[in-house]
C-alpha cells in the first residue's frame, strides 16, 4: 500500500506521538525534549511536503488523499479524512505555525518554566488543527475541533500573565457554548438528512430539509463557528485570552486557532445548507462590518501593544466574515486568503509582541518607544508587519482585504446589492482605521528615543531562534503579496464548488 494513502494520518497524529514521547521523557533533560518536539513537527511539516508535492492541482476541487474507513458503527460515522483546495492552505499553515513556535519557544519559556509539559499542549493542539482541516465526519470534526480547547486552556491558564485563570475561563465557557450547539446542529442533520454524518453526502441530501428546518440548524452551526472566529458581539473572549496568553499561545491562538471557525462556514455551514446561508448571509455581512469598524474603534483605545493586536484580529476576521457571506467563489476565494495572511501577519506581531515584553518588561505603549534606536532590526520588523497588516499592496494583507471589500459589490444571486454595497463602503472605511491605529502603535513603539526608565538599559536585538523562526513568515508575507495565485490557484476550484451549491439553490 503506498504511501498516499497514510499520508494525511501521519499528517494528523504524528505530533499525538511526539506528545507521548516527550511525555515520557525524563523531566531533567529539556534539551531532549526540545529536540523531540522539533523533530517530530519537521517530520510532520515533511509530510506536508509531500502532499504539496502529489497534490492534483488540475482538480483541486476533488478530494485527495482519502481514507474512509469504518469507526463508530452505530451512529455511522466514520473515519473520513481527505483533503482538497480550501484544506490545503490552511493545513500547511497549521504545520508552519507549530514549527516556528517550537523553535521560538527554544530560549523563551514562558514561567512556570516547564518545557516538557508546555511542548506536550503544542503537539496535542497541531494534531487537532491538522484533523479539523482533514475530517470529512462531522462527529470527527467535532473531535478535532474540541481537541484544541483543553490544551489552549491550560496554556493561558498556567503560563499565562495575572489575569490567567479569568482568561482562561472565559475561553473555555464561550467556546464550549458555542460548541454544544454546534453539536446539536450535527444531531439534527443527522436526523433530518440521511442517518449519516459524512459531510459530501450530507451536501447532496440536505435539500430535502424544509427551509425553516435549515434556518434553525443554520443558526447553531453560525453560534458553534462565529464564537470561534470570533466574531462581533461574541469577540469578548479574545482580547482576553490573547492578553493573557504567553507568547506562543498568542500565534498559535491568532494563526490557526481562530480559523477552526471561518473554515467550519466553508467547509460546513454553507455547502450542506445553502439555501440558509442565502438567508442568513446579510447578517453575517453586517456583523462582519460591524466587527471592521468596532475592532478598529477598539485598537485606538488600547494602551497595552498586546491588546491592540488582538482587537485587530477582531478587525481583520471582519473581512474574512465578508467575503464569506457574499457567497461568491470571487469572496470565499478573498477570504481564504484572508486566513492564511492573517495568520502569517498577526502570529508575527504577536511574536514581535512577546519579544518586547520580554525585553522591557512591558507593553504598555507610553512606556515604549526608541525601539529602532535600541533594536533596530526588530523595530524594522515591526514596522513591515504593520505595513502588511494594514493592507499595503505588495504584501500578503492587501489580498485578504482588497478582494473581500470588492466582492461586497456583487454578492450572489438573490442578495440585496444594495445592503452588500453599503457593508463594501463600511469596510473601506475600515481599512483607513487600520492604517490609523497600525501607525500609531508603530510610532509610539518605535520611534523617538527610549523613555528615562530604558535610556541606559542594554536592549538586545534578534537572537537566532528568532531569526530562524521569523525569516520564513517574513518571507512568504512577500512572496504572497508579489504572487497571490500561490494561494488562489489552489482554492479557485474547491471554493467554486462551494458558490455553486449556493447558485443552485437560485436556479
Amino acid at each position: 500500500m503506498n504511501f498516499d494513502h497514510w499520508a494525511l494520518s501521519a499528517a494528523i497524529f504524528l505530533p499525538l506521538v511526539g506528545a507521548v514521547l516527550v511525555a515520557l521523557w525524563p523531566k531533567s533533560d529539556e534539551t531532549s525534549q526540545k529536540s523531540i518536539a522539533l523533530i517530530t513537527t519537521v517530520a510532520t511539516a515533511a509530510v506536508g511536503g509531500y502532499l504539496l508535492l502529489h497534490f492534483n492541482y488540475d482538480h483541486t476541487d476533488k478530494l485527495q488523499f482519502a481514507v474512509n474507513r469504518s469507526w463508530i458503527d452505530v451512529i455511522n460515522s466514520r473515519y473520513h479524512v481527505a483533503i482538497d483546495g480550501i484544506s490545503v492552505p490552511l493545513l500547511m499553515l497549521s504545520m508552519l505555525i507549530t514549527v516556528l513556535c517550537v523553535i521560538y519557544s527554544w530560549d523563551h519559556f514562558p514561567e512556570p518554566h516547564n518545557p516538557k509539559a508546555f511542548l506536550v499542549l503544542m503537539l496535542i493542539l497541531e494534531t487537532g488543527m491538522n484533523g479539523t482541516f482533514c475530517a470529512q465526519d462531522l462527529i470527527l470534526f467535532f473531535v478535532f475541533f474540541e481537541l484544541v480547547l483543553l490544551p489552549m486552556y491550560f496554556m493561558i491558564g498556567v503560563w499565562g500573565g495575572a489575569n490567567r485563570q479569568y482568561a482562561a475561563i472565559k475561553f473555555f465557557l464561550f467556546t464550549l457554548f458555542g460548541s454544544a450547539l454546534m453539536i446539536l446542529s450535527f444531531l439534527a442533520l443527522y436526523f433530518k438528512a440521511g442517518n449519516t454524518f459524512d459531510m459530501v453526502e450530507l451536501a447532496k441530501q440536505s435539500s430535502t430539509l424544509a427551509h425553516g428546518t435549515q434556518l434553525l440548524i443554520f443558526g447553531g452551526l453560525f453560534m458553534g463557528f462565529a464564537i470561534k472566529v470570533p466574531m462581533f458581539p461574541f469577540h469578548t473572549w479574545l482580547p482576553d485570552a490573547h492578553t493573557e496568553a504567553p507568547t506562543v499561545g498568542s500565534v498559535i491562538l491568532a494563526a490557526v486557532l481562530l480559523k477552526l471557525g471561518t473554515y467550519g462556514f466553508i467547509r460546513i455551514a454553507i455547502p450542506i445548507l445553502p439555501e440558509a446561508a442565502k438567508s442568513w448571509a446579510p447578517w453575517i455581512g453586517g456583523l462582519a462590518v460591524i466587527g471592521i469598524i468596532y475592532g478598529a474603534f477598539g485598537c485606538l483605545a488600547q494602551t497595552d501593544l498586546k491588546r491592540l493586536i488582538a482587537f485587530s484580529s477582531v478587525a481583520h476576521m471582519g473581512f474574512v466574515m465578508l467575503g464569506i457571506s457574499t457567497l461568491t467563489s470571487f469572496g470565499i476565494n478573498a477570504a481564504v486568503f484572508g486566513m492564511v495572511a492573517h495568520g502569517l501577519i498577526t502570529g508575527m506581531l504577536f511574536f514581535l509582541a512577546g519579544s518586547i515584553h520580554e525585553r522591557f518588561h512591558t507593553r504598555e505603549l507610553s512606556r515604549l518607544g526608541g525601539l529602532l534606536v535600541q533594536a533596530p532590526r526588530m523595530g524594522w520588523i515591526l514596522g513591515f508587519c504593520a505595513m502588511a497588516s494594514l493592507g499595503l499592496p505588495g504584501l500578503a494583507g492587501f489580498w485578504g482585504e482588497f478582494p473581500a471589500i470588492l466582492s461586497a459589490f456583487r454578492p450572489a444571486p438573490g442578495l440585496n446589492e444594495g445592503l452588500f454595497r453599503a457593508y463594501m463602503v463600511i469596510a473601506s472605511v475600515g481599512t483607513v482605521l487600520a492604517a490609523g491605529y497600525l501607525l500609531w502603535m508603530f510610532q509610539r513603539t518605535a520611534f523617538g528615543v527610549p523613555k528615562d526608565e530604558f535610556a541606559d538599559a542594554h536592549i538586545h536585538d534578534l537572537h537566532t531562534p528568532e531569526y530562524v523562526a521569523w525569516v520564513p513568515m517574513l518571507l512568504l508575507i512577500i512572496a504572497l503579496g508579489v504572487a497571490p495565485a500561490i494561494i488562489f490557484r489552489v482554492s479557485d476550484g474547491a471554493v467554486q464548488m462551494v458558490a455553486n451549491a449556493v447558485k443552485a439553490v437560485g436556479a
